[in-house]
């Protein structure tokens, strides 16, 4: 019990000591107006008597802060924040959020030398809080270091020394209640004494000065005296998207339409247009192909889905296109690799993968195109910024870099320097071309430019750590010339304000001079060891088996286009550059869906290419087959060889034919038919093979069979005709006569005696309805006829087993 009771007592102790340690500077007595929003101040003659103080204790603070961060990332998993937490559990009972600093940057004397925080304040408790109020901390120590920098960017505001006296809420104490506060600082009373970067912080209190929100930011003072060298500082302005279309006809999402019209895309270039800050824009060619496309109307088939949709012209696909080229008319812009590939994994992946780099240079004609004017010169950005020294040298060999172009790389790609601090920007690396120039960007103000600006408070937070990180950059070496290049993530999606707002604060700020990029590449390289590519990074490109997919579906696109003939319409070989996109990293299952939706529609226009099979009877041992090849494309020609084979050659042969005769072309929806020579050395059925095969001798398609079924009987059947023709022709001559030979019979009985045998007299009576007559000439009329008849079957016999004997001759 005892030793509770000393613990106890220690607490105390070490809370009054803390409260002397960080005296509260003096504020203005509170009243209703202050109560309703009015900012709370820092005034200067009472902050003086105390700055002394606090300046004593702010490198014993900093020196803490230092150690208490070490120890946090000693044990960082442990203090990390469950994930399987509820919303409840995480969300604090108040939202605090900063929403304007002024100025910019903080000056000793005049306007600019007081400072103002700006925020809202809601209680989201579900119950009044009583007591709400607001204050200020702040250090009169400026940071020395980045590292002490990104340090207190991860501190709680109750790190921070210097304090005033809470200023109340009135209006956000109640339930659901909402307000807005204004915080407002003087140089002096703070404590600025130098150029640099000083910390602050806002803190919300109850009534028991329990802290129930709060963060710190910076602001930065430029002193009184002279000021540093400034640091030239340079813009890349990324237009670069995920990937929209599988083939070039069909759009696997609408979402475009909506980055175009008020969305991501919208946002990048209204802030371009709005702004006197030289930019250098990054283009990715297949993003202005996609709006160009849906310029037209266009179709829309979601993955999976078995229909899709059409879509009329999009309007705001004409007006962002307008739009960009004038926010761009007086920018310097390059080109990536049409769809932005990942150079790192199709280089790792290597062979033919490797060389479709070369494809996706060629085909960034677009941009030119579009914006009217070509790219103003040749950089090239891996993706990450990270790349190792086979791709740098494929990227040099199909960028066709030259000595005037240059890469665009991490800053991590390379050592930092001994020195301590921030280099130049420009240096160079060697590549199998020569060295080539190397522009590098700063990592970490990367990543505080591209974080998410879009929730309440964080473009303001990002915009302070931005101007400080740029001026704590120039304090490191003051007086030595130095440049930084900012380029943000390729996919960069900031609030609208804070995109303008960073583009200002850049051309205003006293330490910063704007440049183009190309002034940076063209500065004398800085030389620096160069890192190469991280193994780490491995993970996250592209996978091998995506990959060889990709591949298949490569190679069949390469085989349809050796097929189709100018005018080309339907062709894949952007739709494969599309897969192959850096933009699939991280989103493996909308790739895999893409991937296999262009697979479907490639293998639908190759079948549409094809040998119609159908059954062919042969009646003889010669004659032709009819063979029909189909182009169902609906709006492109094609050119194909039709190769026949037997596959029993011994028993069907293919006969001779002019071998231009079976090279077909065919425009839309076209069928053409050729008759192929056939000889049969016997009866049955025999399976001839059928393909198509392109200019370059590769098979198109999978092979026809169809089936010739062939008989003897063809010479045979007309023996046995031309046969029964004669003894038809042979019977009615022998009628013929008989009926001649009764007649002049008949004629000569007129004048008989009447002596002639009956028979004759029978026959002579001209009579031939009467039994006597029938029964008479039925011996005598039938046997001529009977041997005429068997006369003329004999010879048909005889033909017939020539004829036989001839069939069976045939070879």
């Amino acid at each position: 019990m005892r030793t509770v009771k000393r613990a106890a007592w220690l607490a105390v102790l070490v809370s009054c000591v803390v409260a002397v340690a960080a005296p509260a500077v003096a504020a203005a007595p509170r009243t209703p107006k202050a109560a309703q929003g009015s900012p709370a101040r820092l005034h200067a003659p009472a902050a003086a008597q105390k700055a002394s103080a606090a300046a004593r204790d702010a490198s014993r603070t900093q020196a803490a802060l230092q150690a208490q961060t070490h120890a946090q990332g000693a044990t960082r998993a442990q203090t990390q924040p469950d994930p399987h937490r509820s919303s409840k559990q995480r969300q604090s009972p108040v939202a605090l959020a900063l929403t304007k600093v002024t100025p910019s940057a903080v000056t000793a004397s005049g306007k600019n030398s007081r400072f103002q925080l700006t925020g809202t304040v809601e209680n989201r408790s579900g119950h009044a809080i009583p007591g709400l109020a607001v204050r200020l901390r702040y250090s009169a120590q400026r940071i020395t270091s980045r590292g002490e920098l990104a340090q207190w960017a991860a501190a709680p505001p109750s790190r921070l020394p210097g304090v005033t006296a809470p200023r109340p809420l009135q209006q956000a104490s109640a339930a659901g209640g909402r307000q807005t506060w204004k915080l407002t600082g003087n140089a002096a009373a703070v404590g600025m004494r130098q150029f640099g970067v000083y910390p602050v912080g806002v803190e919300i209190v109850n009534a028991y000065q329990q802290v129930l929100a709060g963060f710190t930011t910076f602001v930065t003072f430029t002193g009184s005296g002279r000021g540093p060298r400034p640091l030239s500082i340079a813009w890349v302005w990324p237009l670069i998207d995920r990937q929209h279309r599988a083939n070039d006809a069909t759009f696997l999402d609408d979402r475009l339409a909506a980055d175009l019209a008020r969305g991501r895309l919208h946002t990048l270039v209204d802030a371009a247009e709005a702004t006197a800050t030289p930019l250098t824009w990054a283009i990715d060619p297949a993003l202005l192909d996609d709006v160009q496309a849906m310029r037209q109307p266009y179709y829309v088939k979601r993955p999976g889905a078995d229909k899709g949709t059409r879509a009329p012209a999009n309007p705001a696909a004409r007006q962002w296109i307008d739009k960009l080229k004038k926010a761009s008319k007086n920018d310097p812009y390059f080109v990536l690799p049409y769809a932005d590939p990942d150079a790192v994994a199709l280089v790792r992946y290597g062979g033919s993968m490797a060389r479709h780099l070369d494809y996706a240079y060629k085909n960034t004609g677009v941009a030119a195109e579009v914006l009217n004017r070509a790219p103003s010169m040749k950089v090239a950005w891996p993706p990450s910024g990270m790349a190792g020294p086979d791709t740098l040298d494929a990227l040099s060999r199909y960028g066709q870099l030259g000595t005037d172009g240059a890469f665009l790389l991490s800053n991590s790609a390379f050592q930092e320097n001994p020195q301590g601090y921030t280099t130049r920007a420009t240096t160079a690396v060697q590549t199998r071309q020569g060295m080539r120039r190397a522009v590098t960007y700063d990592d970490t103000l990367n990543d505080i430019v591209s974080s998410g600006t879009r929730s309440p408070g964080a473009a303001a937070l990002a915009e302070q750590r931005f101007l400080a990180e740029t001026a704590m950059i120039t304090a490191e070496a003051p007086n030595i010339s130095r440049s930084l290049v900012i380029v943000p993530n390729r996919h960069w999606n900031p609030a609208p304000e804070f995109a303008r707002s960073v583009l200002a604060h850049t051309q205003s700020a006293p330490w910063l001079r704007t440049v183009p990029l190309e002034k940076i590449i063209k500065a004398t390289p800085q030389p620096r060891v160069f890192n190469g590519y991280p193994d780490a990074y491995e993970q996250y490109e592209l996978g091998t088996t995506y990959l060889e997919q990709v591949r298949r579906i490569a190679r069949n696109a390469s085989l349809f286009s050796q097929v189709t003939t100018e005018p080309v319409r339907i062709d894949y070989t952007r739709a494969v550059l599309r897969m192959e996109s850096a933009a699939w990293r991280g989103h493996g299952k909308r790739a895999r869906a893409a991937r296999e939706e262009l697979a479907r529609e490639l293998d639908a226009h190759m079948a549409a290419v094809k040998v119609i099979p159908s059954q062919n009877a042969l009646a003889g041992s010669s004659g032709r087959i009819l063979v029909s090849v189909a182009n169902d494309l609906p709006d492109q020609n094609v050119k194909v060889r039709l190769d026949v084979m037997s596959e029993n050659s011994a028993k069907l042969q293919i006969g001779r034919f002019a071998a231009e005769d079976l090279v077909l072309e065919l425009g839309p929806g076209e069928k053409v038919s050729r008759k192929i020579p056939v000889q049969a050395a016997g009866n049955g059925n025999f399976r001839v093979r059928l393909r198509l095969i392109t200019d370059q001798g590769r098979v198109f398609g999978e092979d026809k069979i169809i089936t010739v079924r062939t008989t003897g009987y063809g010479r045979l059947a007309l023996l046995i005709t031309g046969s029964s023709l004669a003894v038809l022709f042979v019977g009615v001559g022998v009628r013929a006569m008989r009926a001649r030979r009764r007649r002049k019979a008949e004629a000569a009985g007129d004048g008989s005696t009447g002596v002639e045998p009956a028979a004759t007299g029978v026959v002579a009576s001209g009579d031939p309805g009467s039994p006597g007559a029938g029964d008479a000439a039925a011996p005598g009329a039938g046997r001529p006829g009977a041997g005429a008849g068997t006369a003329a079957l004999s010879s048909g016999d005889g033909q017939l087993t020539d004829g036989r004997s001839g069939l069976g001759d045939e070879p």
